[in-house]
């Protein structure tokens, strides 16, 4: 074997001639601090990022799952409902209403302003599904307002609808469309949202979750009579809100039921 060959094979053993042409990867120590501490906030974050996908994930489905299950289950009834409906009084089976739903902006610094928006109005309105419990078109005479238990609008029908809480069936809907969840702060009208985040403090923060068709302030406490009734029931939901999670949802489906069936509760 000849010299030349011989130093050839020496160099591909690793010696500094061939170090020199190409050079080994920089090992982790080498790497500069700031790059270093960049790349492990990276990774954490995308950590964050998937853990918080995988939660909203877990829980949107149990959300379509249990929805699912009870139009299943409550099909023949709302079927009756439908009917009594339309056979004791004049107007449509179901009622819809604009509703505030979620409001994406956690941080309002991330969010484009868009010029086209003239008001904020406190998160995404959708229309809510109810079956109609009131005169045809109660709203149509004044401003948007709360209804009362002994609304003289309610008719023989509503009543026992409103006071058993299957009015709310259809909204079963609003849940497989993504605008509600089965629990979470109840929707408010538009324009009753907009006097009460002014009067009550961290009602906007309600609008952090998905509102949803029961809440653990709809489980606790019974119809607002006053602004003192709705301040109780924004910290029910902003307690709620902090301890948002499908075992938190589980246990607040399980105190519904209740609440259906001998008729205690609000709206």
């Amino acid at each position: 074997m000849s010299r030349a060959h011989k130093q050839s094979k020496s160099g591909y053993r690793g010696s500094p001639g061939f170090s020199s042409q190409y050079p080994t990867q920089p090992t982790r120590s080498s790497v500069p601090p700031l790059i270093q501490a960049s790349d492990d906030n990276r990774r954490s974050s995308d950590r964050q990022r998937s853990i918080f996908t995988d939660w909203l994930f877990s829980r949107r489905s149990l959300n379509v799952s249990a929805a699912l299950v009870l139009i299943l289950i409550t099909a023949p009834l709302m079927a009756v409902i439908a009917l009594a409906i339309r056979l004791t009084s004049r107007g449509p089976i179901i009622f819809s209403q604009p509703r505030v739903g979620v409001d994406r902006r956690r941080d309002p610094a991330d969010v484009p302003v868009d010029p086209r928006r003239r008001r904020d109005l406190g998160g995404r309105i959708f229309r809510i599904y109810k079956f109609r419990t009131m005169v045809h078109d109660p709203e149509s005479s004044g401003p948007q307002r709360w209804a009362s238990r002994d609304d003289p609008r309610v008719t023989a029908v509503g009543s026992i609808l409103r006071k058993f809480r299957l009015d709310e069936l259809p909204q079963l809907f609003n849940v497989l469309k993504g605008d509600m969840n089965l629990v979470g702060p109840r929707p408010e009208q538009p324009e009753i949202f907009q006097r009460l985040r002014d009067e009550v403090e961290g009602y906007q923060r309600r609008q952090w979750v998905l509102p949803g068709i029961t809440g653990l302030a709809q489980v606790n406490l019974n119809y607002d009579q006053c602004l003192d009734d709705v301040r109780r029931k924004v910290r029910l939901d902003l307690d709620y809100v902090e301890r948002v999670s499908p075992f938190e949802d589980v246990k607040i489906m399980a105190r519904t039921v209740p609440v259906v069936l001998f008729g205690k509760g609000s709206q």
